[in-house]
């Protein structure tokens, strides 16, 4: 039987959305486009160095995985940050606490609060995800002796509140344009994936819904720490849900193993595991209007300028690409590879 031949394209790209924009990420090179208020265009390019890259022990499987969820926390970080400054959010004068941070430790404000708010989100999440579902688990334990089956009554209390999380945040009126965008990150994508012309109207006849989307990461998340946290023997909630935070960068690698495997294979096991999260995207994409199409398509063609060599967006487009390589990581991202 001839072997099936794997479409190259499939993981070579990927994406984020921002506020009134999208990054764009292939290999080494990564580029954030947002249309200003005025309705202009503005494009940086960057170049990043991956965490992976240190060792060749950092490549393993699994391993690798965990590495770039660190590359994406990153580059979410820093992408963030650019898009705001990129749309004069934070162009104003600098106040005496913004002063006195750039003196003694080389950061602005909006990076100190989002760092700030970085922290602040792990321990939310730690304890949303990972506390309150375990506790959930320990008192119907309590009551009923669950066995093995609490692994999975805890999975489906985590279930419920990311799907409560989300849906609340989609009723958040500015959040709507960034599923906006978001929608338009994972039209361009198939359409680019798909081979086609890379055009407003042919990303437009494309799904919005991507099985390798941040969103079906985090239910594959949650199907492997069901599995994982099955063979966790301890029944106190504080020591259960300690060691389900030590087994963290275990459960992520398999997530991310799985998700690369997903993107490149459509057999009915495949289907199954990503379905819930590409249903979840139906909350996390909206319909993107053309000129949010067109400003993925941009970010997307400014971010593989191997591949696209005849694509030039006009001047006033363009910023100079700077390499961060050596700035602190700091622009560490997710590897498509």
């Amino acid at each position: 039987m001839a072997k099936k031949i794997i479409n190259p394209r499939l993981n070579a790209v990927g994406g984020q959305a921002v506020i009134e924009g999208v990054m764009m990420k292939h290999k080494d090179n990564y580029a954030i486009t947002v249309r200003k208020p005025d309705d202009s265009i503005d494009v940086k390019t960057y170049k990043f160095s991956s965490i992976r890259k240190k060792s060749k022990i950092l490549r393993l499987p699994i391993i690798r995985g965990f590495m770039n969820f660190i590359d994406m926390m990153i580059l979410s970080y820093g992408t963030l940050n650019k898009a705001t400054e990129m749309l004069g959010i934070v162009e104003e004068e600098e106040g005496k606490f913004e002063k006195w941070l750039k003196k003694n430790f080389g950061a602005s404000i909006l990076g100190f609060v989002m760092v700030i708010a970085t922290i602040l989100s792990l321990v939310l999440a730690a304890g949303m995800f990972i506390l309150l579902p375990t506790a959930a688990g320990g008192l119907i334990n309590s009551q009923i002796e669950l066995g093995w089956s609490r692994a999975f009554v805890e999975g489906i209390v985590r279930v419920i509140i990311l799907v409560l999380y989300l849906y609340f945040v989609s009723l958040i009126p500015d959040m709507k344009r960034v599923f906006q965008y978001h929608g338009a990150e994972h039209k361009s994508v198939f359409c680019y994936e798909a081979g086609v012309d890379m055009t407003v109207e042919n990303s437009k006849t494309y799904k919005r819904f991507h099985p390798r989307c941040g969103t079906s990461f985090l239910f594959v998340l949650i199907i492997v720490s069901v599995v994982v946290s099955s063979f966790i023997p301890f029944t106190d909630v504080w020591l259960r849900t300690a060691t389900k935070i030590l087994v963290s960068p275990l459960i992520i690698g398999l997530g991310y193993e799985f998700l690369m495997y997903a993107g490149k294979h459509d057999n009915k096991l495949v289907k199954i595991l990503t379905a819930p999260g590409l249903w979840m995207q139906r909350i996390t994409t909206k319909e993107p209007d053309d000129k949010m199409l067109e400003v993925a398509i941009i970010s997307l063609k400014s971010a593989m300028p191997d591949e696209f060599t005849n694509f030039t967006p006009p001047v006033s487009e363009v910023r100079e690409a700077e390499n961060l390589e050596n700035t602190n990581n700091e622009e560490t991202v997710k590897d498509s590879e």
